[in-house]
């Protein structure tokens, strides 16, 4: 029986990867940041803390992010990115009553869930990321729009007004828009004040089902303009 005892041949690690290869070590980074500037805000957020929970090392952080100010921008900028992404969403339903509802709900649920976090990181933080805080703004009003706008679209054949109706094409937009300032920005408005999301999440269904009565009776007076 021999042992080999050559030093030179490298050893095999059990266990776990090192740090920086294990996953996807952006993914990694963004997710730790994100938690520590949701927790703590931009001003007391550490590089070495989120490099401690990514976990990944500050030289890796720094290979991919030119700073903490990158990093913060980019956490700010996947977040909107995700609450904002309407790809391939159906609503439910069979009525525009229905359809509109559901993407309604959609909406406050998902905004309810991460953006009061964003909004404040972002207020906090207007003096020293204008453009950033202009471009939440901006971004998830206008992504959102879009998607509700389509939705929108669809109702209008459903309760058989053509492409022409209230929701056409010159018109989707600004309808999208102000159906969200009626459904979503009450929400939004009431989380930021500190009302306990829980307590919010349960008023939604009705919420938005009278909202959407609402929004489209004011349409159906435009109909008949």
């Amino acid at each position: 029986m021999t042992t080999d005892r050559n030093p030179k041949r490298p050893r095999t690690r059990l266990g776990r990867p090192p740090k920086d290869q294990a996953g996807d070590v952006k993914s990694r980074i963004l997710d730790a940041a994100q938690q520590v500037f949701l927790k703590r805000g931009y001003q007391s957020a550490s590089v070495d803390e989120i490099a401690e929970m990514a976990p990944a090392s500050k030289p890796t952080i720094y290979a991919h992010f030119d700073g903490k100010e990158a990093l913060f921008e980019a956490v700010i900028a996947r977040i909107i990115a995700g609450l904002t992404n309407f790809e391939g969403y159906e609503p439910r339903g069979r009525t525009a009553t229905d359809k509109l509802t559901s993407v309604g709900t959609e909406l406050v649920e998902r905004f309810l869930e991460d953006t009061v976090g964003v909004t404040r990181a972002t207020i906090a933080e207007a003096d020293r990321f204008p453009a950033l805080s202009r471009h939440v703004h901006e971004a998830g009003r206008d992504r959102a729009a879009s998607a509700v706008s389509h939705v929108l679209n669809n109702a209008a054949y459903t309760l058989q007004r053509g492409p022409k109706g209230p929701f056409g094409t010159k018109r989707s937009l600004a309808t999208a828009q102000i159906f969200m300032d009626l459904i979503l920005l009450p929400m939004l408005m009431r989380a930021l004040m500190g009302e306990d999301a829980k307590h919010l999440r349960k008023e939604v269904p009705g919420f938005v089902r009278e909202r959407v009565n609402f929004f489209l009776a004011a349409c159906e007076t435009d109909w008949g303009q």
